[in-house]
């Protein structure tokens, strides 16, 4: 494994195995995801509620791109016209969406991976525009917030055909069992690494679901066609997980902030038993 610096607050993490029983992975699938950091499930999602999602979608997309062309040169941080456009929280503005996060699908990944109570932590679809100028550079996605427990679980839907000339997903794996690594900031997003050995990508068709850690890295290209590459993403955190704040390079933690905003960061499981608003799948 390529060594990486660890992050200033991951003093003690040990990685936790996952021996099942399972409801939604493969004991193939579970180690692939101990061992390697991810695994995919293809072709999770059906090609009608994939473009349910995309319609759902769309007018916050819309919104975005609108407000990132009032921007200079049409960036915001990590966002872009000519990059890629981020809409965040979308669930907690759609029905659809909302019913979708919570589907039975997800809470059995969350009982086979995070445990017998699980909430959505984030979503936000990134649509890579066609193009594009920038890539998303090598990250962890618990080092851009601090979370505690550090290993929650994302899941990349892919709404359109994911390939490594649009964008697809690379993995760096092993990486995950020592926890958050350090990040630096650049005007383009957090980054742990640049150009590693050992890099894998991930190609998917539309409706596969690439699952991977929080602490697994994780980059994508650039988008060298003439589509936008379109993903869902979905991060699933242990009930009572908290962000820490504060500047890890001053020192430890200053606050600690309970992921459990009822506008969006709802229950899909609790006690082993999907949310009553699960209603898809």
């Amino acid at each position: 494994m390529i060594p990486l610096e660890r992050h200033p607050w991951n003093t003690g993490f040990t990685w936790p195995e996952h021996r099942g029983p399972f409801r939604a992975v493969t004991p193939e699938q579970a180690k692939a995801y101990d061992e390697q950091g991810f695994f995919v499930l293809e072709d999770a999602v059906d090609p009608t509620t994939i473009a349910a999602l995309d319609a759902a979608i769309a007018p916050f997309d819309r919104e975005v791109l609108d407000f990132l062309h009032t921007q200079p040169d049409g960036r915001f941080s990590i966002a872009g016209v000519d990059t890629v456009s981020i809409a965040i929280h979308v669930s907690a503005r759609s029905t659809m969406l909302a019913d979708f996060c919570a589907a039975p699908l997800f809470a059995d990944l969350c009982h086979d991976l995070i445990g017998p109570d699980a909430r959505l932590y984030w979503d936000q679809a990134v649509y890579k525009r066609a193009h594009s100028s920038e890539p998303v550079l090598w990250h962890q996605d618990n080092g851009y917030t601090y979370v505690e427990p550090q290993a929650y679980l994302t899941c990349w839907v892919a709404l359109t055909d994911a390939t490594p000339e649009n964008g697809c997903v690379e993995v760096l794996p092993g990486i995950h069992r020592n926890g958050t690594v350090a990040h630096v900031d650049t005007p383009i997003g957090f980054q742990c690494c640049e150009n590693p050995e050992g890099a894998v990508p991930v190609p998917v068709r539309a409706g596969s679901i690439v699952v991977f850690s929080s602490l697994t890295p994780h980059a994508t290209g650039y988008n060298r066609t003439d589509e936008v590459r379109k993903a869902y993403i979905l991060q699933y955190a242990p009930d009572g997980a908290v962000a820490l704040q504060g500047d890890p390079a001053r020192g430890a933690p200053t606050g600690r902030v309970t992921q459990d905003d009822p506008r969006r960061q709802f229950p899909v499981l609790v006690d082993s038993t999907p949310s009553p608003g699960s209603r898809l799948f």
